[in-house]
């Protein structure tokens, strides 16, 4: 014997006890579809939902991914210092490889590093405007040096050491209780 699985557009609108509701609210088109089988497409409210979800999640991502501020790249007037620092706090220490740019405008750049390619920490910075990024511990914070968070203010004062002594060999620097020895 075989059972065929042809269904007539007459058996499926007959209602069952579960789809009488649905047949009730007019969507008599669903239930065709689900009881033929056929994979329920986009009906009723879910483009709408869809269309919300998509216009959400594009908003809050490229709010936090564009920033308003525009730093100055690196030029040829540029000073640049290659050397070592060592971070220190009660709690931990760090050593890294140091890059230190200086413009004659007082744009600032630092990259602490672990050897090629595995940058450690990185911070721009202007009169005005910082963006600090520590790969090691994820922790990001963009936005105006004034409003800057207090765990962040000995690393933002780091710009004003190196403007007013920019050729020392050595610069050490203490704030509060962190340590900031550069040997260059």
């Amino acid at each position: 014997m075989r059972v065929s699985s042809t269904v007539t557009k007459s058996e499926l609108l007959i209602p069952s006890p579960q789809s009488s509701s649905l047949l009730q609210r007019g969507e008599a088109d669903w239930v065709l579809r689900k009881r033929s089988g056929m994979a329920p497409a986009m009906t009723g409210h879910q483009p709408v939902a869809f269309l919300l979800i998509t216009i959400g999640w594009f908003c809050l991502t490229s709010c936090a991914s564009v920033s308003q501020h525009q730093f100055s790249d690196p030029a040829a007037g540029w000073q640049t210092k290659t050397g070592q620092l060592m971070y220190r706090t009660a709690k931990a220490t760090l050593i890294g490889e140091a890059i230190v740019r200086l413009s004659k405008t007082g744009d600032f750049e630092l990259t602490v590093s672990k050897g090629p390619g595995i940058t450690l920490l990185s911070l721009r910075q202007d009169a005005a405007f910082a963006e600090f990024n520590a790969s090691f511990t994820g922790q990001r914070w963009s936005g105006p040096t004034a409003s800057a968070p207090p765990q962040l203010r000995g690393w933002l004062a780091l710009r004003d050491q190196f403007l007013r002594a920019p050729n020392q060999k050595t610069l050490r620097y203490v704030s509060g209780s962190e340590t900031f020895l550069f040997r260059f």
